[in-house]
């Protein structure tokens, strides 16, 4: 560093602040701080830094499952959200949501210095006996609160209620649910949901089928509902699911949505241009990593004494999509 402040004609304070991307530097004497550095081949020492600040500059992330839409969405917001603030992101992936592995995956982490972890799907945080490490912040993105830690998800009750309402308004009679695997939290917060919506507006409340978010679940869920000819409304649980039940309704000559109305939840890319094109319950869960992102963050420098607590919203609300998969029943 004293050779490069040498050379550029600064102090090293000033290359230290150009290092760590301080913004309190004149464009001209970054760029001959910059030019000093390549001349040089000076690269920050991240040791050295860490010693000095105290941070690492790096998030852990810990999931239970990478091939879920959901997950694959808040990771790629947290990371690139991250590197845009330029911290780098280690993901550790729990094989079972158990109080071991979680808190081996987070231990795992911290002893890889992170300055703080997040999250996905924490389906054990509730459980007395998990102790995670207090040396680092924690943030959970999960649609359940927590008493313990900071925690952002999507409201997935509201998304059923909106899913069920707008079947119920267009007259069908009932939902069948085609649900989501019982491991999942934000599988039992739609069906509960779906339950609750029925019971209130005083309809039968049918037996749910369980899948496991897959085209192939949802195809096997509705080609045993669609046997009874009186079901005219289902309400899958993810749009891979709604995906199988539409070729299921097709290969019943059940038309869609003249004999059966199909809603699903997610708003994946592909469901404008299925056929028809699926009604669906848009969740930005990009929004609920960068809100963890955001709040982790805000803890960390917050620690440092460099930036306030931001004022967020916990929970982000889902929004009904209505395409083509949906009509009145016949009558």
């Amino acid at each position: 560093m004293a050779d490069v402040a040498r050379v550029a004609g600064v102090s090293g304070q000033t290359v230290s602040r150009v290092a760590n991307g301080n913004t309190r530097v004149t464009a001209e004497t970054r760029n001959k701080v910059e030019a000093a550095m390549k001349q040089l081949g000076y690269r920050a020492n991240i040791a050295a830094r860490a010693l000095a600040t105290g941070r690492f500059g790096t998030i852990g992330v810990v999931m239970f499952n990478l091939s879920t839409v959901g997950n694959i969405r808040i990771v790629e917001a947290v990371a690139a959200g991250a590197q845009a603030r330029g911290y780098s992101v280690n993901l550790a992936v729990v094989e079972g949501p158990t109080e071991q592995d979680v808190r081996a995956a987070v231990r795992g982490l911290t002893d890889r210095a992170v300055d703080g972890v997040i999250v996905i799907e924490a389906r054990v945080l509730d459980t007395p006996h998990l102790q995670l490490p207090e040396e680092v912040p924690v943030v959970i993105a999960d649609s359940r609160s927590t008493h313990e830690h900071p925690t952002f998800g999507m409201d997935e009750a509201a998304g059923a209620r909106v899913a069920v309402g707008h079947l119920l308004d267009l007259g069908h009679a009932t939902v069948h649910h085609i649900a989501g695997p019982t491991s999942s939290n934000a599988a039992e917060r739609r069906r509960a949901a779906w339950k609750r919506m029925l019971q209130r507006a005083k309809r039968t409340v049918p037996q749910p089928v369980v899948g496991d978010w897959s085209p192939e679940s949802g195809y096997e869920a509705a080609g045993r509902l669609l046997t009874d000819q009186d079901v005219t409304a289902v309400f899958a649980a993810n749009d891979q699911m709604a995906v199988g039940a539409l070729r299921a309704a097709d290969e019943l000559g059940r038309r869609v949505p003249e004999d059966l109305s199909v809603v699903g939840f997610d708003d994946l890319d592909v469901t404008p241009y299925l056929n028809p094109p699926l009604t669906t319950v848009r969740q930005d869960l990009g929004e609920v990593g960068h809100r963890c992102l955001d709040h982790l963050l805000a803890q960390i420098e917050a620690a440092s004494g460099t930036a306030p607590e931001p004022n967020v919203s916990r929970f982000v609300h889902p929004e009904l999509v209505v395409r083509g998969s949906t009509a009145p029943p016949r009558r």
